[in-house]
């Protein structure tokens, strides 16, 4: 069987694949809204250097396919791995280093499958962090908001407990007994942003 026929189509749709990823990653990175901003591009800025990796993969791919010259395609190839895998083991070090974070608790609200209470937990160097957020609606329009960030600095400011007491009510409680309370409005965004100490 001749699979030669599928070289050029292979080619484009591994070029059209890392347009779509690179142009996912630019608007995470760019368009950076903050609290109320959709929980898809929280979790693409979040995975920014996995995204790169498969930019990096999806173009060489595309090279390999679609370049009849082989002398062209090894020179092309080289090039992109040679400044890609650098820069990307360079912005994975930097994001290791920065913090990592990963979730610890998804639970909807009573009454309110549109509405999770999200907990990640992460750590900076050597101290961990937590951030509690809602997110609101359903993907791929859900918006992510921020509610509270605890920092493990102070082994009294680490977040014991975030839990629902009512559909727009929560309560997150510190290892020291700190109590901190949100209210969040009917579209999701919360009253305040709560932290030990502020």
């Amino acid at each position: 069987m001749d699979y030669t026929r599928y070289r050029r189509p292979s080619a484009w749709f591994l070029l059209a694949l890392a347009v779509v990823l690179a142009a996912a990653a630019t608007t995470a990175f760019v368009w950076d809204s903050g609290s109320g901003g959709l929980v898809l591009l929280a979790r693409a800025g979040e995975n920014l250097v996995v995204l790169g990796w498969l930019i990096l993969i999806a173009l060489t791919g595309a090279l390999l396919l679609g370049m009849a010259k082989s002398a062209a395609r090894l020179a092309l190839c080289t090039t992109l791995l040679v400044l890609g895998i650098p820069f990307l083991l360079l912005a994975g070090l930097v994001s290791v280093l920065s913090g990592l974070s990963w979730e610890t608790k998804s639970e909807a609200a009573p009454g309110r499958s549109d509405r999770q209470l999200v907990v990640e937990r992460g750590t900076a160097m050597i101290d961990p962090f937590w951030y509690v957020y809602v997110d609101q609606g359903s993907l791929p329009l859900a918006r992510r908001w921020a509610v509270g960030y605890f920092n493990g600095d102070d082994p009294d400011d680490e977040l014991r407990e975030a839990v629902w007491t009512a559909p727009d009510r929560i309560r997150m409680t510190t290892t020291g007994g700190e109590v901190l309370w949100v209210t969040v409005a009917p579209d999701g965004r919360p009253d305040r942003l709560a932290s030990p100490g502020w």
